[in-house]
């Protein structure tokens, strides 16, 4: 059940494995957060915009190659001068770094001369969590993965502990804003293990998230996998011995099937299971999780720009060096901005894109929850209208050269990515990874119920895909599954 990149991975896992798969997707189209929009024959990014994993042996790579999809998926790596930089409103410093952990560990020496113990000791503890998290090779996808002390210390306890510079402090917890928990919930573990891709290498994909939607579908048609979109399931029936005999569909079909994999909300995932068979303890657990935050994005293009000197980069503009703050969802001044600048072909004609985007709370918009797409109030537009104004002044401002240029085709706030993606706040990164929280992953009190997705392990792309292959060992056998992962590999 979920037709994003986790169910996506595992439907593949599975029938490559010999396994007959029905893949249930709500929406009206397989992808998730992975499709792409057009708006005037430009194409956008809906929630994918770039992922760690991808240099040479990287997570990635590996889990693309295992899938068979690898060849068809092209990164386009931010790497040069430019591509990465972080500007920070309070003192205007523009900090300007590389691709690569090394290179990155490298120029923070040079900005912050007086912090190398800090620096090296910070990414001593990123590599020693990266080596501690067996499941970040795929070679030992059949291990257990063990809790680590990092688990039970957050971000902010190690930052306090290495260092009194807020800046250097605030750099090294600017990629909270990629898995939307702030310094002092999230585990010193989690941040590592996505901060840890990230320094190694960031990177885009060609045609974006379409691609890979384009390459699992010509792979479902090879193996035994049925896609059924605009179906869910309404309830599960038939339970006896903590097994589901018969899954609903809502549109009153019943199909029987020896397991369900569930990778979406965990909030969705109660709505269907049936109360009397749960746990209070796992009811209460699910009911305790809180969602991370959303964002409101604008989609723009600049015209008569050089797609020669334009792209790829990502500009981040910080009002504060303090996450903490930037992260709160009383926070009421200028968020933090990403500004991405890509060049993007649809046929014959080349577009010079910017997606910008940056954290909004569902709170904010809460006042209009009971609209719907095409029917919101008179002032909802005026907060989204003012939303825009104020956010490409900011990307004018960062780039005056394009001011004239400048055109924004469309802007989407969290009730936008709630009703296109089904998420129940519009949150981008499933619920809040914090610290000493273990969320829903594996089986459930329902022997033949699992959870995946990128709630269950880590936010964003690796993680979703990852879950899934995690989910897969259980369901393939250990041995079996390890000589298919490997024989997969080699080849």
């Amino acid at each position: 059940m979920g037709g994003g990149v986790s169910g996506l991975t595992l439907a593949l896992l599975l029938a490559l494995n010999g396994r007959k798969i029905l893949l249930l997707e709500k929406g009206r189209h397989i992808g998730g957060s992975l499709t792409r929009f057009y708006k005037e024959g430009v194409p956008f990014d809906t929630g994918f915009h770039f992922t760690g994993g991808f240099s040479p042996g990287g997570i990635l790579v590996d889990m693309l190659h295992v899938l068979g999809v690898a060849d068809r998926i092209k990164p386009i790596f931010l790497s040069g001068p430019g591509s990465g930089v972080f500007v920070f409103d309070q003192d205007q410093a523009v900090y300007d770094m590389p691709s690569g952990t090394e290179n990155f560990r490298t120029t923070l020496h040079k900005y912050f001369p007086d912090e190398s113990v800090a620096i090296d000791e910070y990414f001593t503890r990123v590599k020693k969590v990266w080596q501690a998290t067996v499941s970040l090779e795929l070679r030992n996808i059949a291990l257990s993965a063990k809790p680590i002390e990092e688990d039970f210390i957050s971000l902010e306890q190690v930052l306090d502990s290495l260092t009194t510079n807020y800046k250097l402090k605030g750099l090294l917890s600017i990629f909270c804003l990629c898995y939307g928990t702030n310094p002092k919930e999230v585990s010193f573990a989690n941040h590592a293990r996505v901060a840890g891709g990230l320094y190694d290498s960031v990177a885009r994909i060609e045609h974006g998230g379409e691609a890979l939607i384009r390459a699992f579908r010509d792979c479902f048609v090879k193996v035994n996998i049925e896609v059924l979109c605009n179906t869910t399931i309404a309830e599960c029936s038939d339970v006896k011995d903590d097994r589901v005999g018969n899954f609903v569909l809502d549109n009153g079909d019943k199909v029987s099937a020896n397991d369900c994999t569930f990778t979406i909300h965990p909030q969705e995932i109660l709505k269907i299971l049936p109360r009397q068979h749960l746990k209070k303890a796992f009811v209460e657990r699910v009911s305790s999780f809180e969602t991370s935050n959303g964002f409101f994005s604008v989609f723009g293009v600049v015209e008569n720009a050089d797609p020669l000197t334009f792209g790829p980069s990502i500009t981040s503009l910080l009002p504060s060096y303090d996450l903490n703050v930037l992260l709160d969802p009383l926070y009421d001044g200028p968020g933090a901005l990403a500004v991405i600048r890509s060049v993007e072909r649809n046929g014959d004609k080349t577009h010079c894109v910017i997606n910008a985007f940056e954290p909004e709370f569902y709170a904010r918009v809460k006042q209009w929850a009971d609209s719907s797409v095409g029917n919101r109030p008179l002032a909802y537009s005026e907060y989204k209208a003012r939303k825009v104004k104020e956010i490409k002044e900011r990307i004018c401002n960062l780039y005056p050269q394009c001011r004239q240029d400048l055109k924004i085709l469309d802007a989407a706030s969290v009730l936008t990515f709630r009703d296109y993606l089904f998420s129940p706040e519009g949150n981008a990164y499933g619920i809040k990874q914090k610290i000493g929280q273990f969320n829903l992953f594996g089986r459930q009190s329902l022997s033949n119920i699992y959870v995946a997705g990128q709630s269950a392990i880590l936010p964003g792309l690796v993680g979703a895909m990852l879950s899934s292959f995690i989910i897969a060992r259980s369901l393939v056998g250990k041995e079996k599954y390890t000589s298919f992962i490997e024989q997969r590999l080699c080849n």
